[in-house]
């Protein structure tokens, strides 16, 4: 039986963490990390990303404008930036790898153990990559609390709040740490499933040798 959903979860384990890894690029590149209402001017809602801040009106038009200076940036959003960029390395490269160590792949049939190998090392660059997507969106979700509660700001000061690229992130890093490890369960269940085998396999063997004494004819 474990042989059988064996390979519907590898893969289950990749297309979570293609979606995981899709999802952590998407979050890379938009623009509404944080978004701002004016009250003076409804009309109007600032956002903020990695890149740039855009300017979004009600009749649809959207502006924006990239940072200047990299070292201009507060330090969530540098941080950001390349914590983002090492969460879509390592989780594309762990696809490359967990994909060839699928059992479906007809290549390197008879090299089970770098099989199980890449497989491993495909789930903990999933692992990585879903926790350096979660780390920072939420260092930038907590500086944003920090500063929508800070009391030294005037309340008619108007304050940032969550976008909608935060919520992404989060459901990026959740599929890859999900995708990593359905992935090493396979492992693990493979493991178990094989040294099953070979114990029940030993044990018929001595159970056959025990029946050839008792039935051997005695000198």
């Amino acid at each position: 039986m474990a042989l059988v959903y064996q390979p519907v979860m590898q893969l289950s384990g990749i297309l979570v963490s293609l979606l995981g890894w899709v999802l952590s690029c998407l979050t890379t590149y938009l623009p509404q990390w944080k978004n701002l209402n004016l009250e003076l001017n409804e009309l109007e809602i600032w956002t903020m990303g990695l890149w740039q801040a855009c300017v979004v009106q009600e009749e649809g038009g959207m502006q924006c404008k990239d940072f200047d200076s990299f070292l201009a940036l507060p330090p969530e959003l540098r941080i950001s930036r390349i914590l983002m960029f090492f969460s879509n390395g390592s989780g594309l490269l762990g696809l490359l790898l967990s994909g060839f160590g699928l059992d479906c792949m007809k290549i390197g049939e008879r090299q089970q153990e770098q099989k199980k190998r890449l497989l491993l090392f495909g789930g903990m660059l999933f692992w990585i990559s879903g926790i350096t997507a979660i780390v920072p969106v939420s260092w930038v979700a907590h500086s944003t609390v920090q500063e929508f509660w800070d009391e030294n700001i005037p309340d008619i000061v108007p304050r940032w709040d969550f976008g909608e690229a935060l919520f992404v992130g989060w459901l990026a890093g959740f599929c890859l740490i999900l995708g990593g490890s359905l992935l090493n369960c396979t492992i693990c269940s493979t493991d178990v499933h094989s040294s099953s085998v070979r114990y029940a396999v030993a044990e018929q063997q001595d159970q056959c040798q025990r029946l050839e004494t008792e039935t051997s004819p005695k000198v």
